[in-house]
């Protein structure tokens, strides 16, 4: 299987934003946890026109972040793997394998308490985390282990804005909304007038993530509808998607994510913080990462492979499968954002990030330690 340079260029970006946004957790952590504990949490809380800075990161640079999801997952429908149904329908199944249980786990413990609107917390995959852990085993990992990988995180992340749509905001203004549908539809109307420069698109999603801000719909959304309405043409190298889909790559993968890692994880550890882990909350969300995702993945794709559904690619063995299914318990950057959706609690905000923590480093240790073991020692692949 050949890769695409697009597809190698999205790979290898996430792969180094994943060491990235490893070390800036560390540092957050620590810094948070030190001498310099006061002022370093307290600049993240600084005001800034109305709002804290953690929460312009989180409402308008992750917006950029869902653009390039968009973007990515519109190549993936239009020319990727996601173009055939065939080879599209397995990692969708095994995606929603992914949601659902890990939810159900979570509401099984959490149901009817305050902490029940935590239930999405688990169902995301960090994409840029995730395969930056699977980089590391190089060219052992064929093309279909990646792909397969990276569509998954790809849908995961598609179901985890719908979630965010539908389930996480509130106090809807229809005057805002129906500005921000407008604004979309003039857009989709310049894509098919072929208007292909970049600008009318860039100033239409500012005033359309500005009317989202003030919608209660959540305003990342606006990065998502936007991906779509700029012009893919046919996906090659002048496209007006391609152009931006490349020139986001690094800012999102070296600067967004990691400065969204350093507001999120400016945890303070007290006395008896290994407490909230113990919780229903902390054992739903440390339950639903690293079993329920796994278990979901591998059940769902199992049935769709039994039943004739899917097949799976010939490079694509059932040990990769659940090497791939351990690691897409790695939730850090979207497990995080819904945390701060879901909850206003502070208490609950601590134990979820907590817990998302610890989910992740043992998906990550156990995603690694199982390819390491199962996967060829030598394997030579067009990367």
């Amino acid at each position: 299987m050949n890769l695409t340079a697009l597809f190698t260029g999205f790979f290898n970006s996430e792969k180094t934003g994943g060491f990235i946004l490893i070390f800036c957790t560390i540092i957050s952590i620590l810094l948070a946890n030190s001498g310099l504990q006061v002022p370093y949490t307290a600049f993240w809380e600084s005001d800034v026109n109305g709002h804290s800075i953690t929460h312009w990161i989180n409402d308008g640079l992750m917006t950029i972040f869902f653009l390039l999801i968009g973007l990515e997952l519109e190549r993936e429908i239009y020319i990727g793997e996601l173009s055939d149904f065939k080879n599209a329908l397995l990692p969708i199944i095994a995606a929603v394998g992914g949601v659902v249980v890990p939810a159900g786990i979570y509401l099984a413990l959490n149901y009817g308490t305050t902490a029940q609107a935590g239930a999405g917390i688990p169902m995301a995959t960090d994409i840029a985390f995730a395969i930056g852990v699977l980089s590391l085993l190089g060219k052992r990992v064929s093309a279909s282990l990646k792909v397969f990988l990276t569509a998954l995180a790809v849908i995961d992340d598609l179901l985890a804005i719908l979630v965010i749509a539908v389930f996480y905001s509130t106090g809807i203004s229809f005057t805002y909304t129906a500005i921000a549908v407008g604004i979309w539809i003039v857009l989709l109307i310049l894509n098919r007038l072929k208007v292909y420069s970049i600008i009318p698109y860039i100033i239409g999603g500012i005033v359309m993530w500005y009317c989202m801000l003030h919608s209660g719909i959540h305003a990342t959304i606006a990065g998502v509808l936007l991906a779509f309405a700029i012009p893919f043409g046919n996906g090659d190298e002048r496209s007006t998607s391609y152009v931006l889909q490349h020139w986001l790559h690094k800012p999102v993968a070296f600067f967004i994510l990691p400065v969204f890692a350093l507001a999120n994880t400016a945890m303070v550890f007290n006395t008896g913080w290994t407490d909230g882990l113990f919780t229903m909350e902390g054992i739903g969300i440390l339950s639903g990462l690293t079993i329920g995702k796994p278990l979901g993945i591998m059940l769902f794709s199992g049935i769709a492979v039994i039943t004739g559904l899917c097949i799976l690619p010939a490079d694509l063995s059932w040990k990769d499968m659940f090497g791939a299914a351990l690691l897409a318990g790695i939730g850090f950057t979207m497990s995080i954002f819904i945390t701060l959706l879901a909850f206003d609690d502070q208490s609950l905000v601590e134990i979820a990030k907590t817990a998302i923590i610890f989910a992740s480093l043992f998906a990550a240790i156990a995603g690694m330690a199982w390819l390491h073991f199962t996967l060829p020692k030598e394997k030579s692949i067009d990367s």
